[in-house]
């Protein structure tokens, strides 16, 4: 990195130099005048005005990562036999004690609502390029005496 640095200071002192002695008395002050003027460096930034996640920011700080499959709680599943699009599930986050409802193709953060059956509703989590399944079931109820 040093030696770069040195080339580039060699280089700025240099170019000038040789410029002036191919010149004429007459264009070596013309140069040197307009040598002096201070010089200006421009910087590029770059500013994401896309739709959706900010592909620069991290996944981590991110709400997009959230809710994991780990933190929710399947509360309640109402079914319909008849018209399976009209069933809908209510999920609890446990660490924010958010509540979720969510029909069949609805999406919570990564998560994608793919099936609602009776006593459980399957997931679709899309992670780094890959879509694999898991499924939150119910609490087996407890029978009474």
């Amino acid at each position: 990195m040093r030696v770069r640095s040195l080339l580039t200071a060699a280089w700025w002192i240099a170019v000038p130099l040789a410029g002036q002695a191919a010149r004429p008395d007459s264009a070596r002050d013309t140069v040197a005048r307009s040598d002096t003027a201070p010089l200006t460096l421009v910087r590029e930034v770059f500013s994401y005005q896309g739709a959706g996640r900010d592909p620069f920011m991290s996944l981590l700080k991110s709400g997009d990562v959230r809710p994991l499959i780990s933190d929710l709680k399947l509360v309640t599943v109402i079914y319909d036999d008849r018209y399976a699009a009209r069933s809908v599930v209510v999920l609890r986050d446990v660490t924010t004690a958010r509540r979720y409802r969510a029909r069949v193709g609805d999406v919570i953060g990564r998560l994608r609502v793919t099936q609602i059956r009776p006593r459980e509703v399957v997931f679709t989590i899309q992670e780094f390029g890959f879509e694999r399944q898991q499924t939150l079931s119910l609490r087996p109820q407890e029978e009474t005496p």
